[in-house]
């Protein structure tokens, strides 16, 4: 584990562009390592679905020691839609590590930097800076692997607990006092569907205990549909939201494409002990090992991972890091940098030259 400014890193890069968007992330923390006073250990490790075609594991055991021994775990992409377990289900190491590491809180920032294209009328103006959070390890993905598939029909079990929930909520409430001290609205709205779900009014009664607790933090409940066409409409009213791990996966993805699609969007999956820090989007085999990937999520994961372990171990310069790694994504962008799905011609090399010369 760390030590003072050092820290060690489990890598895993994974499939398709994970390799390839893992490397410039890892270039600018070298980047910061020379400016900073911090230092970094990156161990390299396998997982996802190559792994699994040449071993029959998604993640050789040596892997999962290795994230248990690291300070934090970076992970670029993995799965292949043409690999898939006996069950028709896609090797997915990202999620087997919630469940491994008990990472209940899927943090997925939706900020939309300065010449970035949003398909939301009036969002460059407004700006949208909002963060979502996203049970990880319970929900509906609590079923997976676990249901039953007759001929008849087939059934998934949902589930809430009020352990994990507790602490979900008292993590979401935390980052909305954070915000607010930094100038945010400090608003957390709970997600649900409790008005048809009992399991989800269950989920919506330990909200409102923990907002009891939280009076500084201005406590919101919509249902998901109706969250769902706000977040179309008028993303900028939001500022923190917390919810289930399906309706969170879903609106997630909606998040990010308000602010350039997922290679633009960052996201970490954290824990009480543990985290893995990751983008948004997949492994993207059609672009794969064409210079084409976008690695600013994976940049901005690295980011997250600064000022999560700032926070972890007290390191004020990681945290300050982190904020350096953001600015240098902005002044990038604003300067002109368009990648190739907004119809440009940047792809990874230059896009990873634009960040550094920013730093």
């Amino acid at each position: 584990m760390s030590a003072n400014n050092a820290f060690h890193v489990a890598v895993l890069a994974g499939d398709g562009i994970g390799p390839e968007v893992m490397a410039p992330a890892l270039e600018i923390l070298r980047r910061i390592e020379a400016k900073s006073g911090l230092s970094f250990r990156f161990t390299d490790a396998p997982a996802g679905a190559n792994n699994y075609l040449a071993t029959g594991k998604s993640m050789p055991d040596a892997t999962v020691r290795l994230c248990e021994e690291a300070d934090a775990i970076l992970l670029g992409a993995c799965g292949l839609p043409s690999v898939r377990y006996p069950d028709d289900t896609e090797i997915a190491p990202q999620i087997e590590l919630r469940f491994h590491f008990d990472l209940y809180a899927g943090v997925r920032p939706a900020r939309l930097i300065p010449g970035v294209p949003s398909p939301i009328v009036g969002a460059d103006a407004r700006g949208i800076d909002l963060v979502l959070i996203r049970e990880s390890t319970e929900g509906l993905f609590a079923s997976m692997g676990k249901g039953v598939v007759k001929h008849e029909d087939a059934r998934e079990t949902l589930v809430i607990t009020r352990k994990t929930s507790e602490r979900l909520f008292e993590f979401s409430f935390r980052l909305a006092e954070r915000r607010k001290a930094r100038g945010k609205a400090g608003a957390l709205t709970c997600v649900d569907k409790a008005n048809v779900f009992r399991a989800f009014a269950f989920f919506r009664g330990m909200f409102d205990e923990a907002a009891r607790r939280h009076p500084d933090v201005t406590a919101e409940r919509l249902y998901v549909d109706a969250c769902a066409a706000m977040l179309a409409k008028r993303p900028w009213d939001f500022d923190v939201l917390v919810t289930e791990n399906m309706f969170g996966d879903i609106l997630s993805d909606l998040t990010a494409s308000l602010i350039g699609g997922l290679g633009m969007a960052p996201s970490a999956d954290i824990g009480d002990r543990y985290a893995v820090f990751q983008p948004c989007h997949g492994t993207a085999p059609d672009i794969m090992g064409q210079g084409k990937a976008n690695p600013t999520g994976m940049i901005l994961s690295a980011a997250m991972m600064l000022d999560w372990l700032a926070d972890k171990h007290g390191v004020e310069s990681a945290a300050e890091a982190g904020e350096r790694i953001e600015r240098a994504v902005d002044q990038a962008y604003a300067g002109g940098l368009k990648p190739m799905e907004f119809g440009g011609r940047n792809g990874t090399a230059d896009i990873t030259r634009a960040v550094l010369a920013g730093l």
